[in-house]
């Protein structure tokens, strides 16, 4: 039995969802336990391409049970989406299961988020406006609907109201939107909704406990990265849920001492969705070019599609990242993209105020960062059908080794290309 949790070592967009899939071979379980479908996993197989939002990265295999935790920020209606496009490219029915403590993100939070983002003009944080923001700040309010709720009518418009009630006046004075649905229209539309996911909903915490006892393998998905973590990360520019494997836990319904490895995902080169600090950023022609040759159709968001800001593998924060994971290895994606390129800096260190550091800072110290960086030679060679490590160009295995020392994490995983197979073990 093995218990992986697989997380983000920096700002997201990492390829979580390849890595995922890759291992999701040798599960019986994949488990979502944060986040919602403010973000996507782009996975390429067989039955085509698909940017997962809500649904775990073991969907496309037929042993493995796919469970949302309660961690999760769940849109039914986007699920019900997700679940039908699987259909509609002819991949089997997956085994899905959603935690009857889950709650519903409602078409009001993104509503909200959506106007808090317009008001914030230039300042705003960079969110894709999905309503994770308001969704969170209802879990903690405690004025959330679960999805049991959904089951008991009396009791969902007890809970409908209330949400209702602390809304309109922010909705109104704030935002200047008056506009607002009905707790009937709201109970209604949930009543519909749930309907599509009825058969799926179940005790997942009872269901992931007895998976232990009988020894299952179970992969944890994260969503987004460490940098993005509310209380570790590059805070405001942060997502509501913890990305962290030490919320892994809590948010799928298993006891902590049960995860055993934790692979923390990195690109060979950084990306990043959304606003704040960005040391190793590549602006102009650099940028652009980096921009469209990464990837497998270029670097821009599953979710929102916006274009990825790009910059050359920061050690300092993905060092961080790793050590905020608590990684136990980590998978490197994307080597491929590297290349044509004749030397690829890599930044060791920070400057800030004349003084190096090499350990990540706090926000307002990252914005006044400049990257110190460390030339490596590049392969410039195809790796893209290279079947092993040690066929690797010397250059690209420096290349690994190098930044295997720097992040002071074993490197595990190597993936060279957008496919399934593409991925080695080093």
């Amino acid at each position: 039995m093995s218990v992986v949790a697989i997380v983000g070592a920096n700002w997201g967009d990492e390829g979580k969802g390849k890595i995922t899939d890759y291992l999701a071979k040798d599960a019986q379980f994949v488990v979502r336990f944060q986040g919602g479908n403010n973000a996507g996993h782009t996975i390429i197989n067989q039955f085509g391409k698909f940017a997962l939002h809500l649904l775990p990265s073991g969907v496309f295999y037929p042993n493995v049970t796919n469970v949302i935790g309660p961690g999760v920020a769940v849109n039914i209606r986007a699920l019900l989406q997700e679940l039908d496009n699987l259909k509609r490219n002819k991949v089997p029915e997956p085994h899905l299961r959603i935690s009857h403590r889950a709650q519903v993100l409602l078409p009001i939070h993104a509503l909200m988020d959506q106007a808090e983002e317009e008001l914030l003009g230039q300042n705003q944080f960079g969110s894709t406006r999905s309503g994770i923001a308001p969704f969170y700040s209802d879990k903690a309010l405690k004025v959330g609907i679960q999805i049991a709720d959904v089951f008991a009518p009396n009791r969902l418009r007890e809970r409908v109201t209330r949400l209702i009630e602390t809304k309109e006046v922010l909705l109104k004075h704030r935002y200047g939107i008056s506009d607002v649905m009905s707790v009937d229209e709201i109970m209604e539309l949930l009543r519909g909704d749930v309907q599509g996911i009825a058969s799926y909903v179940c005790d997942t915490s009872q269901l992931l406990h007895d998976a232990l006892k009988n020894r299952k393998n179970i992969l944890l998905e994260g969503q987004l990265g460490a940098l993005r973590d509310p209380d570790q990360g590059i805070f405001p520019f942060v997502t509501s849920s913890s990305p962290l494997a030490g919320f892994a836990s809590v948010g799928a319904g298993i006891p902590p001492h049960a995860i055993t490895r934790i692979v923390a995902v990195t690109k060979a080169y950084s990306t990043c969705v959304g606003a704040g600090p960005f040391v190793t950023e590549l602006m102009g022609t650099q940028g652009e070019w980096l921009r469209k040759h990464g990837a497998d159709i270029g670097e821009y968001g599953a979710t929102t599609g916006r274009p990825r800001r790009v910059g050359w593998f920061d050690a300092v924060a993905t060092r961080y990242g790793c050590r905020i994971q608590g990684a136990t290895e980590v998978a490197l994606t994307n080597l491929d993209v590297l290349s044509s390129l004749q030397d690829i800096p890599v930044a060791t260190g920070y400057k800030i105020h004349g003084k190096v550091l090499d350990t990540f800072p706090t926000t307002a110290d990252l914005f006044e960062a400049e990257p110190i960086f460390e030339i490596m030679p590049g392969w410039q060679s195809d790796i893209s059908q290279i079947s092993g490590y040690d066929k690797l160009p010397s250059a690209a295995k420096n290349y690994i080794e190098r930044l295997e020392e720097l992040v002071e994490t074993p490197i595990s995983w190597i993936s060279y290309g957008p496919r399934r197979d593409q991925i080695m073990k080093k």
